[in-house]
């Protein structure tokens, strides 16, 4: 019997942000994201031949059976039937466990569409009898991921990621995401995400409904050179440590996120009354305080606080203090930058 194949992938949270597709799962604009460490997802993939042309598939989340998961991934696997012969006749048992709640307003996408594909990508090599060079193996993992769910494709790697082509990072492509290809600077090399959830409820709007607002809005374009322009400036600050214009940047993509969904047709507002007063009440504390703590935002109400570990203290004392009360249940989840996934068999 094969050894099952186990790996745990992280969430990522974008910076600049990817919002708009185009063709098969692919960004109308490059984004950058930090790799979560805390928020991942453990999958474990087992095989077995069944001595037929044909794969099955078994699926369990946090220990139960979960159809809707199940066929979710049965059509991802069968759209890329090509690309993935390695599965015929072979009994395909998965498990998958997040180590933060469903509901948290972290993207469990990203983490288990990433799972995903390294465990495919494994099971590939073993397979074939051999391994491709590491480059190669995260380049095609990314791939995979990226059609399962597009910003899955940067959880492949830890600590900064590129999606999407720009001149700025030289190998970035629209089809696979890249690691930072320059050092970061040590203001970045060990922050900090505590992500305040002011609602554990489902969006009103998918990420794949959100995408799909893009398509002949009136902002589009503006917004894609927007995008391109805002990456191209946080490369450069995430080597060279500028913490003002990292704030800057990270605070415009968060707001021109969420501006965007507003004034589309139809509109959606994701932000509730309590992500207004954290972001009132983060930037009075900026202004009092100097400390370089700034905010963004996925697609959604929930707020991800950012800053240097030297601030931990500081930092983490007023959230207990001011921005507690203001999350759901009082409910806000620590975490941090880093290095990206972990096979632990396989």
């Amino acid at each position: 019997m094969p050894q099952p194949i186990v790996w745990q992938c992280p969430s990522n949270i974008a910076l600049v942000k990817y919002w708009g597709k185009h063709g098969v799962q692919l960004p109308q604009n490059p984004s950058v994201s930090f790799t979560l460490q805390q928020a991942c997802t453990q999958m474990e993939l087992r095989y077995t031949p069944n001595g037929g042309p044909a794969w099955t598939l078994n699926f369990w989340f946090e220990d139960q059976p979960n159809e809707k998961f199940r066929e979710k991934i049965a059509q991802f696997l069968r759209s890329q039937a090509p690309e993935m012969p390695f599965l015929a006749g072979l009994d395909l048992q998965i498990r998958s466990r997040n180590t933060f709640p469903h509901s948290a307003g972290i993207a469990s996408s990203a983490s288990s569409m990433g799972a995903l594909a390294l465990c495919l990508s494994t099971l590939a090599s073993q397979v074939a009898g051999h391994a491709p060079a590491p480059a190669e193996f995260y380049r095609q993992a990314s791939r995979w991921a990226r059609l399962a769910s597009g910003s899955a494709c940067r959880s492949v790697y830890g600590g900064a990621t590129v999606w999407g082509s720009t001149p700025a990072v030289p190998g970035s492509s629209d089809e696979f995401a890249v690691p930072l290809p320059t050092a970061l600077h040590p203001e970045f090399a060990d922050y900090h995400d505590t992500i305040l959830i002011v609602s554990g409820a489902e969006k009103s709007v998918s990420s794949r409904a959100g995408h799909a607002l893009m398509q002949g809005h009136p902002y589009a374009q503006v917004r894609y050179q927007q995008a391109r322009t805002h990456t191209t400036t946080l490369v450069e600050v995430l080597a060279n440590g500028d913490l003002a214009t990292f704030i800057e940047i990270v605070e415009n993509e968060a707001l021109t996120l969420h501006g965007l969904m507003m004034n589309s047709s139809p509109s959606f507002t994701l932000m509730q009354p309590n992500t207004l007063a954290i972001i009132a009440r983060l930037r009075a504390y900026r202004q009092a305080t100097g400390i370089p703590v700034c905010f963004t935002l996925d697609a959604g109400p929930n707020v991800h606080l950012l800053y240097p570990a030297a601030h931990e203290a500081p930092v983490m004392a007023w959230v207990r203090d001011q921005l507690a009360p203001l999350c759901e249940n009082g409910r806000y989840l620590p975490d941090q930058l880093g290095a990206g996934p972990i096979l632990t068999n396989g």
